[in-house]
């Protein structure tokens, strides 16, 4: 692939692209595990746990601390736990990459149309996005609850294709892990990875992409408007 990449429109996933939401995340699922008396987990291993939704996050928060599967009766009253302390704690302690106000303001300036494609809840994701003054930066945002289906399923990049009125090969991703690079493929659309993600613990260097890339300010600087 040459460069600079000739695209259309962008989409940008959420945890472990745009923000640093681990903290919260972290704290939520040791306060759920507190409150179902169990111990708490390290924030490090629970990073881990991120990638696949909150549902995936709960299940294997609750199967580390029994060190067995859990019931189906306990991941539902996890999920009701869960969804109290994050709806509390969402966005106090999460943080803006560095990188990323820059490189949003450069595909804006540079008149991309952005999406923002995440596995996260809408009810997390538009307030995480106006606190972080980011929401008016997307033409659309696509959730985790937005259609049947979540990445790395294609549908939700082919959903913002459509909404943002692109051929998939016209529209980048930049994610940070296999879901963001496996919906991309299976989309037929171009991806970029941030070093910095979460990738559930593996090196994001193993994950089929078309630039790895430090920032997406750098991302940004590898893409002109087709």
């Amino acid at each position: 692939m040459s460069f600079p990449l000739r695209v259309s429109a962008v989409t940008i996933d959420l945890d472990g692209t745009l923000l640093d939401t681990i903290p919260d995340l972290a704290m939520a699922a040791n306060m759920t595990l507190t409150e179902l008396g169990f111990p708490e987990l390290d924030p490090a291993l629970i990073r881990t746990f991120v990638g696949k939704g909150l549902a995936r996050l709960v299940e294997r928060t609750l199967s580390t601390a029994l060190g067995a599967p859990p019931a189906d009766d306990l991941i539902r009253q996890g999920l009701a736990v869960f969804d109290r302390h994050y709806t509390a704690v969402n966005g106090k302690h999460t943080s803006v990459y560095a990188g990323v106000q820059e490189g949003l303001d450069h595909l804006r300036e540079d008149g991309f149309p952005l999406a923002c494609v995440t596995n996260k809840s809408e009810r997390y994701t538009r307030p995480l996005l106006d606190m972080v003054g980011m929401a008016s930066y997307f033409k659309h945002v696509v959730c985790g609850d937005t259609l049947p289906q979540k990445k790395p399923h294609p549908a939700p990049l082919l959903h913002a294709c459509s909404a943002l009125n692109v051929a998939p090969a016209a529209m980048l991703m930049i994610g940070d892990s296999l879901n963001d690079t496996q919906a991309a493929r299976a989309a037929g659309c171009p991806v970029f990875c941030v070093t910095y993600g979460y990738n559930e613990g593996v090196d994001v260097r193993s994950l089929d992409s078309d630039a790895l890339v430090e920032s997406l300010l750098e991302a940004a600087g590898l893409i002109e408007k087709a």
